[in-house]
C-alpha cells in the first residue's frame, strides 16, 4: 500500500482534508465489470479491504479500526460481498440503495443523507448510487486487520470475463495489464453449502441497525464540561457508549464493533473543553466548521475542519474542540469515532474539574456526572 510518512504527532500529518483524498479506481475485483466500473475507493485510516497494493492510505498507523469512503457516480453498483468484521456506512449527502443476501434477495434499504448503517459481519451486502450526483458514503471497518472480503460467486465469475482475478492472499491479478496466472493460487468462490449456512436478515431486523437523522436522541449535558461556557456540545450515541458521562445515556447499538460512533453538535463557540482520552479518536466534520486543538510534538496546535475534513488524535493527547460556524439548523455537527468497544473515559483538565465543581458538578467514581453535594466525601475522578 502507498502511504504518507509514518504517522507523527504534528497536526498536519494527522489531518485529512477533503482535498487530500486520493482515489483508487481499481481497488476491487469488480472494477472492470460494466455497471461497477468508475468507482473511487479511498483509504483514510488503514488500508481497509482494498485488494490493490497501490491503494493510497492517508494514515497507516493502526487505530483499532479502518476508515475510508466510496465514491460512485449515479447508477454505479458496488457488488455483493461480505466482511468478517463490522462495516458501518455514514451517508454524507448521498442517495444509495443497499441490498443484502448472496443474490441481494433478502431485502433493500434506501439510504439518504445523515444515515448511519451498521451491517453485521458474514452478511453479503452491496449498494447502488441512486442519486443524481456522486454522493459520499464513508465506511468504518472493525479491527486493524479486517481479513479482506468474500465476493459473491457471480461477481468473481463476471470479473474473470474482464481479465481480473483474485489471488489467495487477497490481491488482484490483472491479466489485461500483463499479470500471469501461472503458479498463482486463485480464490475459489464460496461454496453454495456455506452460503446456505449464513444468517438471513429480514428488512425489519436490518432497520434496527439504521440510525436516521430523525432517530437520533440528543443528550444536552453529556459531559462534565457541559455546565461551563464553551463546553456545551450535545451528544447522540449511535454505536457503543463512547464518550458519554451521563448514566442514563444509551446507544442505538450495543454489539461489539471494535469502535464507537456518535454525533456531536454545538452552537457557535461551544464544543468540548480540554481533556484527554487514552484511545485513538477520529473526527469528521459534517456541517458548519470546527476548530480542533490537540497536543503535538510542536506543542498545542489547531486545525480547522470543514465538511468531510477529518483529523486523527493520538491516545493521551490533550484536546479540545469548538464550533466556528453554524450549519443551517444553527449548529455545527461532527462525527466522532473512538477506538474500542467500551466507554472512553475522558480525563478533564484541572481547570475544567475545578470550574465544574464550583458550578456544583463532579464525576462520580464510575465516571458519570453527579451533583457535587452528594459526593462531598468521595474523591473526584478527572
Amino acid at each position: 500500500m502507498t502511504t504518507t510518512a509514518p504517522s507523527g504527532t504534528d497536526a498536519a500529518s494527522r489531518t485529512i482534508l477533503r482535498t487530500d483524498w486520493v482515489p483508487c479506481k481499481t481497488a476491487f475485483i469488480d472494477t472492470r465489470t460494466p455497471g461497477s466500473d468508475q468507482k473511487d475507493n479511498y483509504s483514510f485510516i488503514g488500508p481497509g479491504v482494498s485488494q490493490n497494493s497501490d491503494q493510497f492510505v492517508n494514515i497507516a498507523e493502526p487505530h483499532g479500526f479502518n476508515m475510508g469512503a466510496a465514491g460512485m457516480p449515479h447508477g454505479l453498483v458496488n457488488s455483493l460481498h461480505l466482511h468478517f468484521t463490522a462495516e458501518v456506512f455514514i451517508n454524507f449527502d448521498g442517495d444509495y440503495l443497499l441490498r443484502w443476501g448472496a443474490e441481494g434477495e433478502q431485502g433493500t434499504y434506501r439510504s439518504l443523507d445523515g444515515d448511519i448503517i451498521s451491517v453485521p459481519p458474514w452478511v453479503f451486502r452491496g449498494f447502488t448510487n441512486e442519486g443524481s450526483g456522486d454522493g459520499v458514503l464513508l465506511t468504518v471497518l472493525g479491527q486493524d486487520r479486517t481479513g479482506g472480503i468474500i465476493w459473491g460467486p457471480k461477481v468473481i465469475e463476471e470479473a474473470g470475463k474482464h481479465g481480473l482475478y483474485l489471488s489467495s492472499d487477497n490481491q488482484l491479478v490483472d491479466t489485461t495489464q500483463g499479470d500471469s496466472l501461472e503458479g498463482v493460487e486463485l480464490i475459489e468462490p464460496m461454496p453454495q453449502a456455506e452460503i446456505d449456512r449464513l444468517d438471513v436478515v429480514t428488512e425489519e431486523q436490518f432497520a434496527t441497525r439504521v440510525t436516521r437523522p430523525q432517530d437520533r436522541v440528543w443528550q444536552e449535558r453529556p459531559f462534565l464540561c457541559s455546565v461551563l461556557p464553551g463546553g456545551r456540545a450535545e451528544l447522540s450515541l449511535i454505536i457503543g457508549y463512547g464518550l458519554t458521562e451521563q448514566v442514563r445515556d444509551v446507544p442505538r447499538l450495543h454489539d461489539p464493533h471494535s469502535f464507537t460512533v456518535a454525533w456531536l453538535r454545538a452552537a457557535q463557540g461551544e464544543g468540548m473543553l480540554e481533556h484527554t482520552i487514552d484511545r485513538h479518536q477520529v473526527l469528521v466534520a459534517r456541517t458548519g466548521s470546527w476548530e480542533v486543538a490537540f497536543e503535538t510534538e510542536e506543542g498545542l496546535q489547531t486545525v480547522e475542519l470543514n465538511r468531510l475534513d477529518a483529523v486523527s488524535i493520538p491516545p493521551g493527547a490533550r484536546r479540545s474542540l469548538k464550533a466556528l460556524a453554524a450549519g443551517e439548523d444553527g449548529t455545527s455537527e461532527i462525527l466522532v469515532v473512538v477506538e474500542g468497544d467500551g466507554r472512553a473515559h475522558q480525563r478533564w483538565s484541572d481547570e475544567v474539574v475545578a470550574a465544574a465543581q464550583d458550578a456544583g458538578w463532579v464525576l462520580d467514581p464510575n465516571g458519570y456526572v453527579a451533583p457535587s453535594a452528594l459526593l462531598a466525601n468521595s474523591p473526584t475522578p478527572r
